[in-house]
């Protein structure tokens, strides 16, 4: 996904949709700069990983688990010529209060075409004869957690041969196989994913289409006179009449967000980059205050959201509780700032849907 630099109004930016595809496993290590779901992460910069307090869940402590990473190179900056957004969230249910970010964690990663890790040139398009597989060590040396892909600096007291970011992952882990693999009663089966990760899928895009213009017109004539028809509902209490204004401008922004959901049943990412999100609701929309600044100290701009599409392709569903959200949107640095090779903590806004409020 390419970063659209044309001073566009936020409402006549480009908006690209993201869809999941099956997808070799090759083409989605970091050497191909894929944009993915599931799996382990497939780390842009080789050093400088997040480390595990920076990747627990504000609410359970536990380390939050990759999601996703789109990658979104800014090719007018050298620094950005390879950009890379990863997201990760919280897997205990519980956490996910309504309407609470905290179980989340976004981080930017950017590198210029000259780098210490990849070819000037861009990888080809077919299988190399020799795979560089970085699931476990990468070309750092930095060794990655068996369980989750993040930075793992424990190693088994046992074997050595595996690391872990946590005794939370190492205790999941030898439950899941390891026990056997340690004492040699059955091959390594490491590079196989596993059930703690999400599946994983490769993340392809295209812009989106929107409906003819007398299409969209005639629409928002109907939602408007539904709107005046529910203010003129002979309501004559205040603070009647101010529930009804909320509820329609709630109303309204779900039809908004409905339409343009129905467009591309399939869609579990929009990114508009410097643009607006489309909100579930009128609830919970942050304002320009609540958007913290970038350490540069430049604003934050939102860049992409995820989609509920996507909880339906994560096997996340419980009968008692599961992980859940209405919209996720990213914001990222506005200049996005040169942090070398760091990763560099975005910010996050999680929206749920209203209590009535069904796709």
């Amino acid at each position: 996904m390419a970063a659209n630099s044309e001073k566009k109004s936020k409402t006549n930016r480009e908006v690209v949709l993201g869809f999941l595809e099956e997808a070799e496993s090759w083409q989605l290590l970091s050497n191909q700069f894929p944009s993915k779901v599931g799996g382990r992460p497939s780390w842009l910069s080789q050093v400088d990983l997040p480390t595990v307090s920076e990747l627990q869940c504000e609410k359970c402590k536990l380390p939050a688990v990759f999601l996703l990473q789109v990658y979104a190179p800014i090719t007018e900056y050298d620094q950005c010529f390879h950009r890379t957004l990863f997201v990760f969230c919280c897997k205990t249910p519980a956490c996910y209060i309504r309407n609470d970010n905290k179980c989340f964690k976004v981080f930017r990663c950017q590198l210029p075409r000259k780098n210490d890790f990849y070819p000037f040139d861009p990888p080809p398009d077919e299988k190399p004869d020799h795979l560089v597989n970085d699931h476990q060590v990468l070309g750092s040396g930095l060794k990655l957690c068996r369980l989750c892909g993040c930075l793992g600096q424990k190693a088994c007291s046992r074997c050595h041969s595996v690391t872990y970011c946590c005794k939370e992952h190492q205790t999941i882990d030898w439950k899941h196989g390891h026990k056997k693999e340690c004492s040699n009663e059955a091959s390594q089966s490491s590079e196989e994913l596993n059930s703690f990760l999400f599946p994983e899928w490769e993340l392809v895009t295209d812009p989106e289409e929107l409906p003819a213009k007398d299409e969209e017109c005639h629409e928002g004539h109907r939602l408007d006179q539904e709107s005046m028809a529910c203010l003129n509902n002979g309501l004559e209490d205040s603070e009647l009449e101010s529930m009804a204004h909320h509820e329609t401008q709630d109303s309204k922004a779900f039809q908004k967000f409905k339409k343009h959901f129905a467009n591309e049943l399939q869609q579990v990412l929009r990114y508009c980059k410097g643009g607006s999100p489309l909100w579930v609701s009128a609830e919970h929309v942050p304002c320009e205050e609540d958007v913290p600044e970038c350490p540069c100290g430049a604003k934050r701009l939102f860049e992409f959201q995820i989609m509920p599409q996507l909880l339906n392709h994560l096997k996340v569903d419980r009968t008692d509780a599961s992980i859940d959200w209405g919209t996720v949107a990213i914001y990222t640095c506005a200049d996005s700032c040169d942090q070398g090779t760091k990763y560099s903590a975005e910010f996050i806004w999680k929206q749920d849907f209203s209590g009535d409020q069904a796709l």
